[in-house]
């Protein structure tokens, strides 16, 4: 697995769809996923402590998440203001019925643009909604006239503005218990 830092993406890793059918998720895995859930960079030996195995067992389990698609990477989460980018905004796009068979090749066009910060397939009425972030609403139009608008497999586009994008808490110790309330 490899960080491409200019994106914060994680190259080299499952996919949410490639998941492997089937995978099985013991009480140790569980305990290791909500562990990292809420610190993505707690140091291995504590990481086993929480789970109650050695630490190589516990490198080995993560490994394996890993390499089964459970966990799909690790990263930085850097507010776009910071790099100048104020403005953020979800687009909601339709494309065009006969460029279906294109999607993919649409999807890999969108993500390599240094605006998008994700990239969401949908099922519905629209096609995908895009998280972009600009330094201004003079670059988010341009960036929906050169790349959506123009682009001649777009029907059209919906584009809401973001005020505030607010994180749930850490969740609870029980929150990935099969056992917890509510499931």
């Amino acid at each position: 697995m490899a960080i491409d830092n200019s994106k914060n993406r994680v190259v080299g890793a499952a996919r949410s769809n490639d998941v492997q059918r089937g995978v099985t998720i013991d009480a140790v895995d569980r305990i290791i996923l909500d562990e990292l859930s809420r610190n993505a960079r707690i140091p291995n030996n504590a990481l086993a402590a929480a789970a109650g195995i050695a630490p190589s067992t516990c490198l080995g389990r993560v490994r394996s998440l890993i390499d089964r698609g459970v966990i799909r990477g690790f990263h930085a989460e850097i507010d776009p203001a910071a790099l100048g980018k104020d403005l953020q905004a979800m687009i909601a796009v339709r494309v065009q019925p006969g460029a279906r068979r294109h999607l993919g090749q649409l999807a890999e066009q969108l993500n390599d643009l240094d605006e998008v910060l994700n990239l969401y397939f949908l099922a519905g009425a629209d096609d995908y909604l895009i998280h972009v972030a600009t330094s201004n609403t003079d670059g988010l139009r341009r960036f929906v006239l050169q790349h959506l608008s123009a682009n001649p497999a777009v029907a059209s586009t919906e584009t809401s503005l973001i005020f505030e994008h607010v994180r749930p808490s850490p969740r609870s110790e029980n929150s990935l218990s099969p056992d917890a309330p509510g499931r």
